[in-house]
C-alpha cells in the first residue's frame, strides 16, 4: 500500500518542488486544487476538471453533511466512486462556515451547534464527527475541525480562538483512523500575530500531523499582511511535511505564496470568476460581458491550449455570456481552471531551473501590460486579410 509522505528536491529561495504520495496518487507540488464544494465543481465535469492538468480537489464536510449525508455518500462507495473522480481528494473540516455562519450557530468547547442555512435544521458538529464524516467521504486528506478567526480579531480574542482550535487539533488526531495513503492536516490559527501563529505551530507540530495548514488569512487582511504572515508562520513549520494556505487566492497571491514556501492552494476565485464573466489571463484578468469583444474574432488567450481559446472566439464567448447561455460559463470555467494549472506548472518549472525571481518579474510584467487593444473596424478588416 502507497505511504502517505512528501518529498522535496528542489528549492530557490523558501519556495520548493515536491510531490506527495497518497492512496489515491500522487500531486505534484507546489499544487492548486479546485474547490468541488459539493461533489462537484460547479459548471465542469470530473473528466474535465482532470484535462486542465488538476490532480487533487477539495470537497467540503459541512455542505456534505446536510446534502446527501454522509452515510449515503458511504453507502454508494465514498466521494470518489460518487462523482468519478479517483484521484485525491481534500474535504475542509467545515471549520470556515463555523465562522462565515456566526449567526446561525453556537460556539461552545465541545463543538458547534448550528442551523443548517438549508432548511433551518439544527446540527452539532465536533471534532470528533467532523472527522467520522470526513472517514465516511473517504477523503484522502482530512482537515481538523478548526474555528476560522474572523479579522479583524485583537490578541486576547485571536488567541482564545487559537487556543480553542488547538484543543480541538488534539481531539482530531484521537479520533482519525489511519490507514495507508491517507492523512491527517492540522490548521495554524492565530490571525496576524507573530506570537501566535508561533504558539499555534509549536502546538500542533507536539501532536503530530501529516501536512500543516496556514488558516485565518484571506478573510480581508489584505495581500501584504497575509504575505508577512506567511513569513513568521512558514519557518516554524516542519520542511519535512507539506504546506498549505487555505482558500488563497488570485494569481499573484498564488505566486507570493509559492515564494514563501507554500505547496497547495484552494479557492474559489477560477470557478467563481468563470460563472459571472471574469476570465484570467497571462495579460490580467478580462470581463467577457464588455461590448469592446463583441465584434473580436481573436482568442481569449492566444497562448492558452483550453477549449475556450482553441476553439471560440471572444466575439462567441461575449455572446454567450450576454445570452446567459450555460456554455459560456462552462467555457469560461474550464479557462480559468486550465490558467491556474498553467501558472502552478511554470512555477514548478522555474523552482526546478532555480529562475523564480525571473518567473515572478516575468508574470508581474505581463500581468501589468493589461488585456491586448480592442478592435477597431478598420484594424479588424485588416486581421481578417493577414
Amino acid at each position: 500500500m502507497t505511504e502517505f509522505r512528501f518529498e522535496s528536491w528542489a528549492s530557490d529561495g523558501n519556495a520548493r518542488r515536491g510531490r506527495l504520495h497518497t492512496a489515491h496518487g500522487t500531486i505534484e507540488t507546489p499544487a492548486f486544487m479546485p474547490v468541488g464544494t459539493a461533489a462537484t465543481v460547479k459548471a465542469m465535469r470530473p473528466e474535465s476538471v482532470a484535462e486542465t492538468g488538476a490532480e487533487i480537489l477539495l470537497a467540503n464536510t459541512y455542505h456534505l453533511m446536510l446534502r446527501p449525508g454522509p452515510e449515503r455518500v458511504e453507502r454508494l462507495g465514498g466521494l470518489h466512486k460518487m462523482m468519478n473522480w479517483p484521484k485525491p481528494i481534500l474535504t475542509d473540516s467545515g471549520g470556515y462556515q463555523v465562522m462565515s455562519l456566526a449567526s446561525l450557530r453556537k460556539l461552545e468547547e465541545e463543538g458547534v451547534t448550528f442551523r443548517s442555512h438549508l432548511d433551518g435544521s439544527e446540527h452539532k458538529l465536533t471534532p470528533e464527527r467532523s472527522i467520522g464524516i470526513q472517514h465516511a467521504l473517504d477523503s484522502t486528506i482530512t482537515m481538523c475541525l478548526d474555528e476560522c478567526t474572523p479579522f479583524p480579531a485583537t490578541h486576547e480574542a485571536a488567541e482564545i480562538s487559537m487556543a480553542l482550535s488547538m484543543r480541538w487539533a488534539e481531539r482530531c488526531r484521537s479520533a482519525f483512523v489511519k490507514r495507508p495513503g491517507y492523512g491527517l492536516f492540522g490548521i495554524v490559527q492565530g490571525s496576524v500575530y507573530p506570537d501566535l501563529r508561533q504558539t499555534s505551530c509549536e502546538a500542533l507540530q507536539k501532536i503530530g500531523f501529516d501536512g500543516y495548514a496556514i488558516g485565518g488569512l484571506a478573510v480581508g487582511e489584505g495581500q501584504q499582511m497575509m504575505f508577512d504572515t506567511l513569513d513568521i508562520t512558514v519557518p516554524h513549520l516542519p520542511a519535512d511535511r507539506p504546506r498549505y494556505l487555505m482558500g488563497v487566492g488570485k494569481p499573484a497571491d498564488l505566486v507570493g505564496g509559492v515564494k514563501r514556501g507554500v505547496d497547495m492552494f484552494d479557492c474559489v476565485l477560477p470557478t467563481r470568476s468563470g460563472r459571472t464573466a471574469q476570465a484570467f489571463t497571462r495579460r490580467g484578468t478580462v470581463n467577457l460581458r464588455n461590448a469592446r469583444h463583441q465584434d473580436d474574432p481573436r482568442p481569449l488567450d492566444i497562448d492558452c491550449t483550453c477549449p475556450a481559446c482553441r476553439d471560440y472566439s471572444r466575439a462567441y464567448l461575449h455572446h454567450l455570456i450576454r445570452a446567459e447561455e450555460i456554455l459560456g460559463l462552462m467555457l469560461l470555467t474550464w479557462h480559468n481552471l486550465h490558467y491556474y494549472q498553467e501558472l502552478m506548472a511554470g512555477l514548478r518549472r522555474s523552482i526546478e531551473t532555480g529562475t523564480l525571481e525571473q518567473f515572478e518579474q516575468d508574470f508581474a510584467r505581463q500581468q501589468s501590460d493589461g488585456d491586448i487593444a480592442s478592435l477597431t473596424g478598420a484594424a479588424m478588416a485588416e486581421e481578417e486579410t493577414e
